[in-house]
């Protein structure tokens, strides 16, 4: 997604960055509250930085399975201290705690921040943060599920998504950059979305007084030219109510698959001069995106609110949530929590960070058939593989509604090295599609139609060769589709 710089340059100056230094695995870095951190292997680079795994120091090297990384770039470069910066302010673990518990939510997606400080290596000085590990981005998953999302996975995210603006707004932060590739899912939790990447954070309201509304020639079209708001095309300042009109956008092109103005995203003029035209037209853009009969009114009604919002004006978070709430008690559905990522028909199931390279997980949806199937083949699939999902009963219970969702996970235990053998039996289809650096093929269990997804590291399994996809090195994940003959063989 084209990402506009020309504003961000002009506030950091003319000086080019430097490229952040490659450690190695073993490097003992230390936080400014002198807290030892020992570094695994890179599992990401940026233009600038490195990503690593990392743990709590100690003799024991950091394995594949570690809950921390670290961000590391050269310490004279901006993006790092921009984001830091949040994190220090809004992000400690203490704050989230208490937002949580005040607020009765059962979890925050906002990343929490566990140290951060300067590192020298070689003669150069280098700046660090310590954050949680997340597993994969929504853009690759909505990539796989051939660009859509259901509107039950729609409102549902943008729901938790309402949650993290609320509360770094209410922490004098607006992020300015909401869009799927900012969005992880948890490691731990795959119904647990967060939002990062605040390198292009704005403190809107320093001490409580909120900054005034000026075009700045310099910094027009700034963050994400799809989903950047108004504002932000004419050069203002980010603000709360640009945060709201960006997720927005995302809700229409998650649901539609697309959006009016990405024929043209050379021309940010073109974009800008859409988004305004879209704006005054809200019923317009609903009959661009959803020309069927059956439009998603709870996103028109939030498009109306916010656009409704001043500058400077707080926005009623529980009214926009009412609406998207009312959206999905229109399509018999509730807040139960549950994305389902990956159930929709010819999509790929969420990804998901595995705890050791030759593990695997098996996500197993079961789509729009009878329930007395359904649970027949559950009964079957739990007799032959230990089940960890503890969401399993109630996901059965709602099973009219949506659809199941089964996690089967196994490892170097006798169990996982069973069902691996059984996978090698994996009859492949000889018709394979690609999506991106993800192949898919279709996937069918006795008269049950689900979908399947492996995410491991290098891997030889049957027809299958399982490779690093993504340049992450051990933390690599294919997803794929594959057609099994019959349920007897699981």
């Amino acid at each position: 997604m084209p990402r506009v710089k020309a504003a961000q340059a002009g506030r950091q100056g003319p000086a080019k960055r430097r490229l952040a230094e490659q450690f190695a695995a073993g490097e003992v870095i230390t936080d400014l509250a002198k807290k030892e951190w020992k570094l695994g292997l890179p599992i990401g680079q940026g233009g600038f930085g490195c990503i690593y795994l990392a743990d709590k120091n100690s003799s024991k090297s950091v394995g594949s399975d570690a809950s921390y990384v670290v961000k590391v770039e050269p310490s004279d470069n901006g993006p790092l201290f921009t984001e830091l910066k949040f994190y220090q302010r809004a992000a400690k673990p203490e704050q989230i705690r208490k937002w949580i518990h005040t607020h009765k939510l059962k979890y925050l997606g906002v990343p929490k921040y566990w140290g951060s400080g300067l590192h020298d290596k070689n003669g150069k000085s280098y700046r660090f943060m310590i954050m949680d590990r997340f597993g994969s981005d929504l853009q690759k998953i909505y990539e796989a599920n051939a660009k859509r999302f259901s509107r039950k996975t729609v409102l549902q995210l943008s729901l938790r998504i309402l949650d993290i603006l609320e509360y770094i707004h209410e922490h004098e932060y607006v992020h300015g950059d909401i869009k799927a590739s900012n969005l992880l899912l948890s490691c731990k939790d795959p119904d647990q979305v967060y939002l990062v990447d605040y390198g292009l954070a704005y403190r809107y309201c320093p001490d409580g007084s909120h900054k005034e509304y000026k075009e700045d020639p310099k910094r027009c079209h700034d963050g994400t030219i799809e989903f950047t708001s108004i504002d932000a095309h004419n050069g203002v300042a980010p603000s709360r109510r640009g945060d709201l009109e960006i997720l927005g956008y995302c809700m229409v092109q998650w649901l539609s698959g697309h959006l009016p103005w990405e024929d043209n995203l050379k021309d940010p003029n073109y974009v800008r001069d859409s988004k305004i035209r879209y704006r005054e037209n809200i019923a317009g853009l609903m009959d661009k995106c959803f020309p069927e009969k059956n439009k998603p009114d709870e996103i028109a009604k939030y498009l109306e609110t916010v656009k409704l919002l001043d500058y400077d004006e707080k926005p009623l978070y529980q009214n926009l949530q009412d609406i998207l709430l009312q959206g999905l008690k229109s399509i018999g559905s509730k807040d139960d929590g549950k994305l389902e990522l990956g159930g929709l028909e010819n999509g790929a199931p969420k990804a998901r960070t595995t705890t050791k390279t030759t593990a695997f997980s098996l996500y197993v949806f079961t789509c729009k058939k009878r329930k007395k199937e359904a649970e027949k083949h559950t009964e079957a699939g739990a007799e032959d593989m230990e089940c960890s999902d503890t969401h399993t009963e109630e996901a059965m219970q709602t099973l009219p509604q949506a659809c199941k969702h089964l996690l089967y996970e196994a490892g170097d235990t006798e169990k996982g090295k069973e069902v691996k053998e059984k996978l090698k039996m994996v009859q492949v289809v000889p018709s394979v599609s690609s999506s991106g650096s993800t192949q898919r093929l279709e996937l069918a269990l006795s008269d049950v139609d689900i979908q399947l997804s492996l995410q491991q590291g290098p891997l030889k399994q049957g027809p299958l060769t399982w490779s690093d996809t993504d340049g992450c090195g051990t933390d690599g994940r294919l997803s794929c589709e594959v057609s099994l003959k019959s349920l007897a063989k699981l």
